[in-house]
């Protein structure tokens, strides 16, 4: 069997389930959420992802980023989060031959026994609720299924990996929130948080964690990357660490080129964590400062860290489609992860242990999450 074969039938058997995908957000710049005016049914040059591209890549289940800016704030980010919750659900009801709403482990599967591609919902920072139980609650009843607990700025229950740190974790709010989040079944994402407040929920939490998109940073020392002693957490609380492929997450060569464009930046009054104004900054810089290669092999390598430091049942994917302009080559679009799984086959893993990284092991915890609620129910 030729190893095109062989990931036919295990991707048949194991789709991808991917952990981040910020295709609702590109809806809203590109055209304000006008579903016919960039139909995903058709192939598109102006996104990483369209539905036929999904079926060629693989995918079987996507967690639908509803991210709004940290820039937000308050009733804001609130009712940007409602917007792109309803786009998500726009997208599911004009596309029902392909896509379908999952809310539980089991909707999931059900979607794949139909052939369908399994849509839920993951929101991306703790400033989507506005410091309120409630909003998180409504979140949750409207499909929400994880949370990030922080984006590129602190909230005030919580430190960002990419802001100063102030709290050195959660504050006891924060705990409520985590312990909110267990009790829903709504999966805490510690990607994006400081390392601090990694541990930190950690300690807190009665349910598995994820990492939606986040890479070792044994291998590319970055803030948004796990530390070996958090992956080595997960091991026990039975997370899974969802490898990104964002090439400033993933080659050290393209970190450090950011990291001097990031300084350039702040020159000019700019803050790399504001998207909005560096990523167009960084367009310019890059045309004069070209961005060093990144490969499918550097991501390869954060794969088998992960798989070396926390075990083969807490590592997954979470690409970071149309989150980053620029992706490795071999994985420039949704196309790319059975290129992945091929590297990963060529390196001896087997079929069980690809099953797992493809969704095996976010299945499983999501399920766990699931069974956490409904203890806390009784």
């Amino acid at each position: 069997m030729t190893t095109a074969d062989r990931l036919s039938a295990l991707l048949q058997k194991h789709p991808v389930w991917d952990g981040h995908n910020d295709l609702p957000w590109e809806l809203r710049e590109q055209s304000s959420y006008d579903l016919d005016a960039v139909d995903i049914a058709q192939r598109l040059t102006t996104t990483h992802t369209d539905l036929p591209r999904l079926r060629e890549g693989g995918v079987g289940a996507q967690f639908w980023s509803v991210y709004v800016p940290s820039k937000l704030v308050g009733g804001a980010a609130v009712t940007a989060t409602l917007e792109q919750i309803d786009c998500v659900h726009r997208m599911v009801r004009k596309y029902p031959d392909t896509l379908q709403l999952a809310l539980t482990a089991a909707d999931v599967e059900q979607a794949w026994a139909g052939g369908r591609i399994a849509s839920l919902m993951g929101a991306e920072g703790g400033h989507s609720i506005d410091e309120s139980l409630a909003v998180l609650r409504m979140l949750y009843a409207l499909g929400v299924r994880y949370m990030t607990l922080t984006h590129n700025d602190n909230v005030s229950w919580a430190d960002s990996g990419t802001d100063v740190e102030v709290l050195g974790g959660l504050s006891p709010f924060g705990e409520d929130v985590v312990r909110e989040m267990n009790r829903l079944g709504m999966l805490v994402d510690l990607s994006h948080t400081s390392a601090g407040t990694m541990r930190h929920a950690l300690r807190v939490t009665s349910a598995p964690v994820i990492f939606s998109h986040s890479s070792a940073r044994a291998v590319c020392d970055v803030p948004r990357n796990v530390p070996d002693d958090v992956l080595t957490d997960l091991t026990t609380n039975g997370g899974v660490c969802m490898v990104t492929f964002v090439p400033q997450f993933v080659s050290p060569a393209v970190a450090e080129w950011r990291a001097t464009g990031a300084e350039a930046a702040a020159a000019q009054g700019i803050k790399s964590t504001d998207i909005g104004a560096f990523e167009p900054f960084m367009g310019e810089w890059r045309a004069r400062n070209p961005q060093p290669r990144s490969t499918l092999s550097d991501v390869v390598a954060h794969v088998e860290h992960v798989r070396e430091v926390a075990g083969v049942d807490h590592v997954g994917l979470g690409g970071d489609y149309d989150g980053t302009p620029t992706l490795p080559e071999g994985l420039e679009d949704v196309t790319g992860y059975p290129r992945l799984l091929a590297a990963l086959a060529d390196n001896g893993w087997s079929d069980a242990d690809l099953g797992k990284l493809a969704s095996g092991n976010v299945l499983r915890v999501l399920r766990d999450a699931e069974s956490v609620s409904a203890r806390a129910a009784h």
